[in-house]
């Protein structure tokens, strides 16, 4: 008779796949392409990344990695086609391992706060270096014998500014929801119409408009857009988010 201890069978990547589905984190308030499509690439990523034995520690430097060099080849190639479709893969792909490392984590047991705050500081760098690499690159279109206005080099400026204070923002909002309620989520709707209505913010909007590189000025214009419209959202969101606050400080008052 065989007496030696049974092991379990090895997990499959499907059954990976659908435990973490099981246990994905609320998309509430989130754009429509981080909540349906980024999560899931994030979700495949994660299931292999756990069946190879990575910890999310490697797959944040991975992502680091990926985002990097599409910023590199933003702020240093040519202005052609492919420098768009370039920039945009390795941006979709080092923003779904962004996704992945979180979910990693929960497969593994929970993450860590040297983590999330390495998940957190590479992601303040990519939100800003991100436009400033655009400034790069219409700078050289728009050169003196450029196609392009030096006028247009406002859009990324503007951009920078209102990536910088929307990350502040949304990371201070949760910290001050979770002292006040124990919870950092937002108490806004979860509808599949407020997530689209977020698109301004969306990063996977965002990549669509950079694969429109190599044709500059339709670029200009609808980066320029999507500035503007980003800037409109953080105003209408800031006034929203110290409603909030303010709200906090009542139920605090009355207690």
């Amino acid at each position: 008779m065989d007496t030696r201890p049974r092991t379990s069978p090895r997990e499959s990547y499907r059954d990976v796949v659908a435990r973490l589905a099981a246990a994905q984190k609320s998309g509430r308030g989130a754009p429509a392409y981080s909540r349906y499509v980024n999560r899931r690439l994030g979700r495949h990523l994660a299931a292999a990344a756990y069946l190879t034995g990575r910890t999310p520690t490697q797959v944040t430097a991975v992502s680091a990695v990926a985002t990097g060099s599409g910023i590199a080849v933003l702020a240093l190639g040519p202005n052609a086609w492919w420098t768009g479709v370039v920039v945009t893969a390795l941006l979709v792909l080092g923003y779904a391992l962004d996704a992945a490392d979180g979910q990693l984590a929960r497969l593994q047991g929970g993450g860590t706060l040297a983590g999330e705050w390495l998940d957190h500081v590479v992601d303040s760098v990519k939100i800003s270096a991100l436009h400033l690499a655009v400034l790069v690159h219409l700078h050289h279109v728009a050169g003196p014998e450029g196609a392009l206005a030096q006028a247009w080099l406002l859009a990324p400026l503007l951009f920078t500014v209102v990536a910088a204070v929307s990350f502040f923002a949304q990371i201070l909002n949760e910290q001050l929801r979770r002292a006040a309620s124990g919870s950092g989520t937002s108490r806004s709707s979860a509808s599949p119409l407020v997530s689209l209505l977020k698109a301004p913010t969306d990063f996977g909007v965002l990549c669509g408009v950079l694969l429109l590189l190599g044709a500059v000025q339709v670029f200009a214009v609808a980066y320029s857009l999507l500035a503007l419209a980003s800037a409109g959202y953080l105003a209408l969101a800031l006034g929203r988010w110290y409603r909030e606050m303010r709200s906090y400080d009542a139920e605090r008052a009355v207690r």
